[in-house]
């Protein structure tokens, strides 16, 4: 009962901190359209009918972009739903990866088209999308890698976790965009395979990065991802997220809902 009421506690004061530290800005309100009177049609002669003028059909609504939302790091995290987690039924095989990317014809999948967007120095691309040179930086260990083939790409929420979290009540389409996601940029992430198989399918109250320096942004980008996904959490796994975000002072959290 103590746990729980800490846990409330906690979630209620970063709900509570940016209305101590700004208020936001009153939007403009923008001016109303001038409208202009069309001229009037002409007095129809004697004993001829009035001419009728088409009217133009009106223009579709046009569909409201989704916005990216930014929140401090802790209120972020208040707003992940905790519930209970279950494996059952999970095969790595119902989340299809890699596809062929986001680019069709440039013969790359998922996987390379990541590794050549996060490169620090550009690869040479040859044949059947085949890497060679460049330079990357695993930030979860800080280690400068400069062969592609030994690398990883880590999905940040890994999907053994994503499937507990919500992903099994999704179709596999959904399922597939999830393991292929390129649109928010946290969602894969190219690191050390050591430090990817090290981290596994565990979440952040099993496994952190093992380099200080990538604390912050580790659960930064561990929670834009299940924001972005409607992914929940469990209560172990919200009790860490709140204590690391607690040492993360001015480290935001930015995130685009999954269309």
């Amino acid at each position: 009962m103590i746990k729980n009421l800490t846990r409330a506690i906690t979630a209620a004061a970063f709900a509570l901190l940016p209305l101590a530290l700004s208020t936001p800005a009153q939007a403009a309100v923008p001016a109303p359209p001038v409208r202009t009177t069309p001229d009037a049609a002409p007095a129809p002669e004697p004993g001829t009918a009035p001419v009728s003028r088409p009217v133009a059909p009106a223009a579709p609504a046009a569909a409201p972009a989704v916005a990216a939302e930014t929140a401090p790091i802790g209120i972020a995290v208040s707003r992940l739903a905790v519930t209970t987690e279950d494996r059952t039924g999970y095969d790595r095989d119902k989340f299809r990866h890699w596809n062929a990317g986001l680019n069709l014809t440039d013969g790359c999948n998922t996987r390379a088209e990541v590794l050549i967007a996060e490169a620090v120095e550009a690869p040479a691309i040859g044949p059947r999308c085949a890497l060679t040179g460049g330079s990357w930086w695993s930030y979860y260990d800080e280690q400068t890698v400069t062969s592609a083939g030994t690398l990883d790409i880590d999905h940040m929420v890994p999907l053994a976790e994503a499937w507990d979290s919500g992903a099994s009540a999704w179709t596999a389409a959904r399922r597939e965009a999830y393991a292929n996601d390129q649109d928010q940029a946290s969602s894969l992430v190219a690191v050390t395979a050591r430090s990817n198989r090290s981290k596994s399918d565990q979440d952040p109250a099993e496994w952190l990065p093992p380099a200080e320096s990538a604390l912050c942004r580790y659960v930064s980008e561990w929670t834009a991802t299940k924001l972005r996904w409607d992914l929940t959490v469990d209560e172990n796994e919200q009790d860490r997220l709140f204590l690391v975000a607690a040492g993360c002072t001015g480290t935001t959290v930015t995130w685009e809902t999954a269309p």
